[in-house]
């Protein structure tokens, strides 16, 4: 058996007060007691039975723009559409989208329809290809960083052998003096 698509029975549009709730609380919970200021208001006005916050299930762009001030400064109040379902669930989502969620929304839009016409212009030939160039890249500058590695070594020889030529071996066998107090 297929799952029935669930009906709509109630959709209404509220502008949820949410400071009366969240200004009762300590400043590192507000966003939270926001959040649950707004799912108590849709139980009461959407007749939700029981009053079930469970059943209320609030959408990502809507979590989003409560929060986006940060935890301790939550929206003061906000436009919401209400959608219940004949199963008792009511999905809550934002009725006008902030200028920074859209900017988010295209920008999320923009980068999956250039990886999808990644996708369909590459194909395998090309890639056996691409791997092969990289394989050769990657060949030759492990040749340069070996090269480079003995080179380097050989300047610090000469660096040690110039040090050692000009050290005088007098100061070298001369034991430290030590002060009398210090013996004691």
């Amino acid at each position: 058996m297929a799952e029935k698509e669930n009906k709509i029975v109630l959709e209404r549009e509220y502008i949820v007060p949410l400071r009366v709730g969240w200004l009762k609380t300590h400043k590192y919970k507000r966003a939270n007691k926001a959040v649950k200021t707004l799912k108590e208001f849709l139980a009461r006005h959407m007749k939700v039975y029981d009053r079930d916050t469970r059943k209320i299930k609030v959408d990502i762009l809507l979590n989003n723009e409560l929060r986006f001030r940060g935890i301790k400064k939550p929206a003061n109040k906000i436009k919401v559409k209400a959608i219940k379902y004949d199963n008792g669930e009511v999905v809550v989502k934002l009725v006008e989208l902030s200028k920074h969620v859209e900017f988010e929304l295209a920008k999320k839009a923009k980068a999956q329809a250039k990886l999808l016409k990644l996708q369909s212009e590459t194909k395998a030939p090309e890639i056996k290809q691409e791997k092969k160039e990289e394989a050769q890249a990657n060949s030759e500058e492990t040749k340069e960083k070996t090269e480079s590695s003995k080179e380097a070594e050989l300047k610090m020889e000469k660096s040690r052998a110039k040090e050692a030529k000009h050290t005088s071996k007098t100061s070298q066998e001369t034991p430290k003096i030590q002060r009398k107090a210090l013996q004691k």
